[in-house]
């Protein structure tokens, strides 16, 4: 008998609220290994909470969170997490470099300088975003889709193996967020897991492996072309929902 492969990401029972309000309910969720992931759902679904609770970063009323079968706690070197751009102090006197390194002082610590092979590594993630030549820049002075790619590169020198982005693709144009795309594409073929939260069905339709279909509760979840029908969406979105989406691949064909 064959064993289940162990999840990169799994949530039990996850509830969260903010005061009397439910923003996620009773949430259970398996996101494969080696795969890359979407969490999607309507405005105020509990998407981008998922990912902070899961992490804990907002407190949950209860539940548990296991990065590759283990407590998130014990397994903070296994994630790296890129959060949504109004997470982030873009006046912060900051270099694109100086962002970069932060990646790595979970292995260098606070204190200490980054050393020869640490800059090679971050000089690696840099030239694997396209932004070796902005490393001196105050990352203010970026436009929205370098602010993304130089968030990613932190990501990737941190070196875990699993990697949480929460609304990569928003605020770029389409050249840049088919770049992000096409290296999420290489990490996962490199057996990277990676979990994002995104809004566009006809992206995750056509680029994505597994989905989580949520609002508050989950609605489905599975292979993309499973979860991801017109009787689920509908489920999800209102009654409304899938001729706008019907459009959206109209248009996108």
């Amino acid at each position: 008998m064959t064993a289940t492969p162990t999840p990169a990401l799994e949530v039990r029972r996850l509830t969260v609220s903010y005061g009397a309000h439910p923003v996620l309910w009773d949430v259970d969720a398996r996101f494969p290994a080696s795969a890359l992931s979407a969490i999607v759902g309507p405005n105020g679904a509990g998407k981008s909470t998922l990912l902070k609770a899961a992490l804990g970063l907002v407190a949950s009323d209860g539940g548990q969170t296991l990065i590759e079968g283990r407590p998130v706690r014990s397994a903070r070197d296994r994630v790296a997490y890129v959060p949504q751009r109004d997470a982030i102090d873009w006046d912060f006197p900051i270099t694109v470099r100086e962002v970069v390194e932060m990646g790595r002082y979970a292995a260098t610590g606070w204190l200490r300088r980054v050393g020869r092979s640490q800059a090679a590594l971050v000089d690696a993630c840099l030239e694997r975003v396209g932004m070796t030549g902005y490393a001196a820049r105050q990352i203010g002075e970026l436009s929205g889709g370098q602010r993304q790619r130089v968030f990613i590169a932190r990501a990737l020198a941190q070196q875990a193996p699993v990697m949480l982005l929460d609304e990569p693709f928003a605020g770029v144009d389409a050249r840049t967020e088919a770049s992000i795309l096409k290296l999420l594409h290489e990490l996962r073929d490199e057996g990277s897991s990676m979990v994002v939260v995104h809004h566009d069905l006809t992206t995750v339709r056509s680029a994505f492996d597994w989905a989580l279909l949520l609002n508050v509760r989950v609605v489905a979840a599975g292979p993309v072309g499973e979860t991801l029908t017109p009787a689920n969406v509908r489920r999800a979105y209102g009654a409304a929902a899938e001729p706008v989406d019907q459009a959206q691949a109209s248009w996108a064909g």
